[in-house]
């Protein structure tokens, strides 16, 4: 019986990933590890909080971690606890060394020390650095150019979890994402800040003119895909992960504003707040995600067809999160 241990369980990807694997496989015995710092929340797994074994840990705490694994016996390892704030990684990039380089290194030791099964390794898009209108996507065989320290961080890790499969032999897969999108996500996000500031009638920030462009991913479907590269992927292999949803930030929020309207969380003058302010240093202009090997070697493709819906589906999760106004009323009916 495979004995699983979640990293970063308790928070937005994570929680997903936690709640698929529960409910998609009642025989596995499922472990969570999460440090529960600003952006993790039990809450969001509270539901499941008995089909899951909690552990609070650092993966920063070496030690703390041996202790754990020597004990517990994990036969795989799901990794997605990190630091991925770009803002926050600009301001103190050496907690991003610390967390996704040294404790994603502390995880691999603990992993070839006492594990037998695969050690699945959850990293994003920007490690790719940036793309221009017309280039085009990123492949797997795109080359690193990491543009923050976050993406930096994450870059180093992916080179560490390929190493030890190299030179250690361990089994390990790589998934790099696009920007996800969804219900639990931090509020310190995009999509969850625009839809609070829309709801206290605040301005909405918006970096540069919004001409960024990003490949929205429903989270769900992240989930989804995770799921199936830890499975049936190839050992040593990078699978991308996209949505195959190209937008600007500008035309996300237009969108968004216009959906709450249509959705009764807004009286219909969001568009008047949007403010635009100071472009973040070293912004990368797009990101796009060519999923077509994961697409034709694992059977596995996004649904941009349902972007509209999951977009409703976020939308009404926060707006009730974030208490909504009495003076602008109910939301109509949820379809």
């Amino acid at each position: 019986m495979k004995k699983i241990l979640i990293t970063g369980h308790a928070g937005f990807i994570g929680s997903h990933v936690l709640r698929h694997f529960v409910y998609s496989y009642p025989e596995y015995d499922i472990h969570g590890m999460d440090s529960l710092t600003y952006a993790a929340n039990l809450d969001n797994v509270k539901d499941i909080e008995d089909r899951y074994t909690l552990h609070v840990m650092d993966i920063r705490n070496r030690e703390g971690l041996m202790r754990i694994f020597e004990r517990e016996q994990f036969t795989d390892v799901i990794h997605l606890a990190a630091e991925s704030h770009v803002d926050n990684s600009i301001s103190n990039p050496l907690i991003f060394a610390e967390t996704n380089i040294l404790g994603t290194l502390n995880l691999l030791d603990a992993f070839r020390k006492y594990s037998t099964g695969r050690f699945h390794h959850v990293s994003t898009d920007e490690v790719y650095g940036y793309l221009h209108i017309g280039d085009p996507e990123f492949t797997e065989t795109t080359p690193y150019d990491p543009s923050s320290p976050y993406s930096a961080s994450k870059a180093a890790s992916d080179h560490f979890v390929r190493a030890y499969h190299r030179t250690y032999g361990i089994d390990v897969t790589i998934t790099n994402c696009s920007n996800n999108y969804g219900p639990n996500q931090n509020h310190e996000k995009f999509i969850p800040t625009v839809i609070r500031s829309i709801i206290n009638e605040e301005p909405i920030p918006i970096y540069g003119k919004g001409e960024n462009i990003r490949d929205w991913l429903f989270v769900g479907e992240h989930a989804q895909a995770i799921d199936v590269v830890f499975h049936t992927g190839v050992p040593g292999e990078t699978y991308n992960v996209g949505g195959n949803m190209e937008m600007s930030n500008l035309d996300l929020v237009y969108l968004i504003c216009d959906m709450m309207y249509e959705r009764g969380w807004s009286n219909g003058n969001a568009r008047k707040l949007i403010t635009f302010v100071t472009d973040r240093p070293g912004h990368d202009f797009r990101y796009a995600i060519d999923s077509s090997k994961l697409s034709e070697k694992l059977r596995w493709s996004p649904y941009p067809e349902l972007f509209r819906q999951n977009l409703l589906e976020t939308i009404d999760w926060f707006s009730e999160i974030y208490n909504l106004k009495p003076s602008i009323g109910r939301p109509k009916t949820k379809e």
